[in-house]
């Protein structure tokens, strides 16, 4: 029996999808031959099953695409809360997905994707598609697994970033405030601020004092040391600011005209510890290029075990790192959770016992 499945990827990119969709693919025509399984690329998300985007792939369509960064099929953002929303244009999100799962005659929808991704991919699950999910994000927030594709290379990029901000600090004497992607989990900053060494690291789920981090700056100062380098995850906190709801404190910083903590956090740590600030914002960066080689042998084992599930006819399922052990969750499971960093996890006790500071 000939098998037909489809693959998408959805929200922010990261390197290493097109490792894990070639993993997938791979593993398929080696199992059914490529006259035993068709695959259906689907552009940019879930935008594009909801609009019916698709291509029909060939097997040379994943060649080559190992050390590629992106995707070779686009991704948008559809949040997961619009997804039951009808809106202007009278779309039923829901019943279009549907349909173009049935239109393309898919047996099998594979999703690569972070959090939002699979809380969609469960809904789809939940409406009786047969639905795989992979665990992608720089974030290494999703539940369930101890890393997803794409973290490992970020980390690599922004240790590289404060590697070389070193060397400009040191030249002035200034204190430098890196901004590391990461708006709900501070896995990434907290690896790379540990990696590249950070004096101080600034994650969410450790809401700083600013005062605390003005004295970690003028004791590296007092003694001797001519710089300082301060790790800030886009969305850190002030212990002030952890009191608010989250509205209000968009609500406070959209007032104040600033969409992240590192601008202010530098103005005031210039302004009361005399010492020249500047900040860094890599950005985008930390998602652009080629995945490593970490990334790109985890990317072939998820994908490959995804295909497993297929072969198996085991769905409604995302798979994962467990103890070291390639796995999967059930989509139930873990979807709508977020994997945070615990103020006792092993990396941040090994910070501290080095002497980086929390601000807190």
């Amino acid at each position: 029996m000939k098998r037909r499945i489809g693959i998408l990827t959805s929200g922010g990119d990261c390197p290493g999808l097109n490792a894990t969709i070639r993993g997938v693919a791979k593993a398929c025509y080696e199992k059914f031959g490529s006259d035993g399984i068709e695959i259906v690329g689907i552009n940019d998300g879930y935008s594009g099953l909801i609009n019916n985007e698709c291509k029909e792939m060939e097997p040379s369509d994943f060649s080559g695409i190992l050390t590629m960064g992106g995707t070779i099929f686009g991704t948008k953002r559809t949040p997961f809360k619009m997804m039951t929303v009808v809106e202007e244009d009278n779309v039923d999100k829901v019943k279009a997905m549907k349909d173009t799962y049935k239109k393309q005659k898919l047996d099998c929808l594979f999703t690569l994707g972070g959090n939002g991704t699979h809380k969609t991919s469960n809904l789809l699950a939940s409406e009786g598609l047969n639905v795989i999910g992979l665990p992608k994000t720089i974030d290494n927030d999703i539940f369930g697994t101890s890393v997803t594709f794409g973290f490992h290379t970020a980390v690599d990029i922004a240790t590289d970033v404060i590697d070389r901000l070193h060397t400009t600090a040191n030249s002035h004497g200034r204190i430098m405030v890196v901004e590391i992607m990461g708006n709900k989990a501070g896995w990434l900053t907290l690896y790379a601020g540990v990696a590249g060494g950070a004096d101080m690291i600034v994650i969410p789920e450790i809401p700083f004092d600013i005062d605390k981090l003005c004295e970690a700056c003028e004791k590296r100062e007092k003694a001797g040391k001519a710089f300082s380098i301060m790790a800030v995850a886009e969305g850190a906190f002030d212990t002030e600011e952890a009191k608010m709801k989250k509205k209000e404190r968009a609500k406070k910083r959209v007032e104040a005209g600033e969409k992240t903590a590192s601008a202010r956090i530098a103005a005031t740590i210039e302004a009361n510890t005399g010492i020249e600030t500047r900040v860094c914002v890599p950005g985008h960066m930390l998602r652009g290029g080629s995945p490593s080689a970490y990334d790109r042998v985890l990317a072939t084992q998820f994908g490959t075990r995804a295909a497993e599930l297929l072969f198996k006819e085991k769905f409604g399922y995302t798979v994962a790192m467990v103890d070291g052990e390639i796995t999967e969750n059930k989509l139930e499971d873990i979807a709508g959770k977020t994997k945070f960093v615990d103020k006792d996890d092993q990396m941040v006790l090994a910070a501290r016992r080095i002497g980086i500071s929390f601000g807190d």
